[in-house]
């Protein structure tokens, strides 16, 4: 058996002989031996793995995070503390914080079950679905409007952010969840809701004066091929559209026997959200040599990708992705439930078991742990394709309620600095949209309002001046709307609010399954300068003075529990109330001549909607 080549000395050689201006002939072994890659056999439920530290386990998830460091000597995190542990569940399930009263009544409960009922609540809030639907629009490429030059509205397209929202909510078991957006207009009992669903077939990117229709419709069906291949699959099915895939096992006849099933739809007249097939016949698929248009070749049979031999024989005519959605969730599918629990894995600690969530093929990342990638992919499917249980089962278990700091850290950092092994839990600094947020939870401005249309945050008019029609490219929302959570915030490609850019909000025209987490000086820059942060500030210190009055170390006190759920240190507390002394004095112009306003506390709001501690969740 031929093995694939490795992913470095692979890499490297491509780009030697790229330097040396020559081609690499690609060993044919690469791309035809499906068995030599670990995502394509058929997924095991393996015997849980003893440990000799029986008392730290709480679920089977332990066991296998717990032996491979037992097998070096090593020991896992200790529990985080309570108070921390309630905050990193808040944020985890619903992108909010917790209140100070809820922090400290979880706190103060020490019944044996105080935790499991908190991941309950929080799984059975509405929250919880506002939280997880934008994890997956991120995937699908959402957004609202059309891109290119004139990035028209694309009218209703909320109604899809809406339906996945509920999806969640209403646990809607995954493999419904993935038939209902490729084909739930086919469905024998398709409604309303299912028709909404398929907005994942339209939410792309649209040009609507293309220089070469002919062309463009190929572009068209590609982004659909990519869309779908990636957010269900992790398969890089786009790389075998000029050529047979370099690392895969992907012919280039694969690729256009799966274009098949969309290339007989179309938009449906006068409603964005119904993707219909154009006639009870589909046209003819030809592969296109070089996958240029202008040179089609063969006529290629709608067929399943052949690497995964699920099906015999050639897709209906009828139906057709309808067909694909079944094949995709097909239980004895090796991709699909291996892809979606390392997704809910990833945005419970940061990573995956697998770290390259978008490439389970061969140039991707192995898993860290792939007895325990595939003992969660059959739990996903013997539960019933139930999210909500993965979640808690995840939850419960020790691994999760780790510190994010170790005793040995210096010493296991040197084996293993990403910590591949999970011997302690990775520090999360929060996404635009959680971080936005938090600070108008904490100011008390949060808008809970669910659904509906998009609302309009403000823009500046430097952010309007690039496009091509300011007058009409941007609306108005009355304030309380602009206080919704940032879910239900409009989304135009041309036009992403910089406060949210500037922490990494999501590339909209590709599937994004993990956002970059960067640190430059404009994310500093933004939080102490922006207006919206500025606003908030002042709102903090209006809602603490509100609550406890003007005492200055009743309001230290209570804008710390606000800000990071806990009180402050006794340096903190100095340390504040000699910054509200200090800016009483240097502001007192500004707080006369504005009565009723409190610059000094608005000032040591602002400092705290800065730290790293807000910003972060342990």
């Amino acid at each position: 058996m031929v093995r694939p080549v490795g992913k470095l000395g692979s890499a490297m050689r491509s780009v030697c002989l790229a330097m040396l201006g020559l081609t690499l002939a690609w060993p044919a072994a690469v791309a035809d031996d499906s068995a030599a890659i670990w995502s394509l056999r058929p997924v095991q439920r393996l015997e849980v793995p003893a440990v000799s530290n029986t008392a730290w386990p709480q679920s089977s998830i332990d066991h296998f995070i717990l032996a491979p460091l037992e097998a070096k000597g090593w020991r896992p995190a200790s529990p985080v503390p309570k108070a921390k542990l309630i905050r990193r569940a808040y944020f985890d399930l619903w992108g909010l914080p917790p209140t100070p009263e809820e922090v400290r009544a979880f706190v103060a409960d020490e019944r044996p079950e105080a935790y499991e009922q908190l991941i309950d609540h929080l799984l059975a809030s509405p929250h919880y679905g506002e939280r997880w639907a934008r994890h997956w629009l991120d995937l699908v490429r959402f957004a609202e409007t059309n891109g290119y030059e004139r990035d028209a509205l694309k009218p209703n397209a909320w109604r899809y952010r809406d339906w996945v929202i509920d999806a969640f909510n209403d646990n809607m078991p995954y493999d419904r969840f993935v038939v209902h957006q490729l084909a739930g207009d086919q469905l024998s009992d398709a409604d309303e809701r299912s028709r909404i669903a398929t907005g994942f077939l339209r939410v792309g990117t649209f040009d609507d004066e293309p220089n070469d229709p002919a062309k463009y419709k190929f572009e068209q069906l590609d982004d659909l091929m990519h869309a779908t291949s990636t957010a269900f699959l992790a398969v890089t099915l786009k790389c075998a559209r000029c050529h047979d895939h370099k690392f895969d096992p992907i012919p280039q006849t694969d690729y256009y026997a799966m274009l098949n099933f969309f290339a007989g739809g179309k938009p449906a007249e006068g409603e964005l959200l119904v993707f219909t097939d154009a006639s009870p016949r589909p046209p003819e698929v030809k592969l296109l040599a070089g996958g240029d248009p202008a040179h089609p070749k063969q006529t290629v049979p709608p067929g399943f990708l052949s690497m995964i031999p699920l099906v015999d024989g050639e897709a209906e005519a009828n139906g057709r992705r309808l067909q694909l959605a079944r094949w995709i969730t097909d239980p004895e599918n090796p991709l699909t439930a291996r892809v979606m629990v390392n997704r809910i894995w990833q945005h419970h600690f940061g990573e995956g078991l697998v770290r390259t969530p978008d490439n389970f093929g061969v140039m991707g990342e192995e898993p860290t742990h792939p007895e325990l990638l595939d003992w969660l992919a059959s739990e996903l499917v013997e539960g019933g394709w139930r999210l909500k249980r993965l979640h808690k089962m995840i939850m419960l278990s020790s691994a999760y309620q780790m510190d994010s700091t170790h005793p040995d850290e210096a010493e296991y950092s040197l084996v293993d600095f990403a910590n591949n092994l999970w011997w302690r839990r990775n520090r999360q600094r929060l996404e635009a949209e959680p971080l936005r947020d938090a600070m108008l939870a904490t100011s008390g401005q949060l808008n809970l309002k669910a659904g509906g249309p998009s609302f309009f945050p403000p823009a500046t008019k430097e952010a309007l001046e690039g496009l091509s029609k300011k007058k009409d490219a941007w609306g108005t929302s009355p304030p309380e709307e602009q206080r919704r959570r940032s879910v239900y915030m409009m989304t135009k490609r041309s036009l992403l609010l910089p406060l949210m850019t500037t922490f990494d909000f999501a590339d909209t025209t590709q599937p994004c399954s993990q956002r970059n987490v960067s640190t430059v000086a404009p994310q500093a820059l933004a939080l102490l300068n922006n207006d919206f942060v500025h606003e908030q500030s002042t709102a903090f210190a209006e809602r603490v003075a509100r609550e406890v009055g003007d005492d200055p170390a009743a309001q230290v006190d209570r804008a710390w529990w606000l800000a990071l759920s806990r009180p402050p240190t006794e340096d903190e507390r100095d340390a504040a109330l000699k910054h509200l002394e200090t800016q009483s004095k240097n502001l007192a112009e500004q707080e006369s001549a504005a009565e009723g306003t409190r610059p000094a506390l608005a000032s040591l709001c602002h400092v705290l909607l800065n730290l790293n501690e807000f910003i972060y969740v342990d």
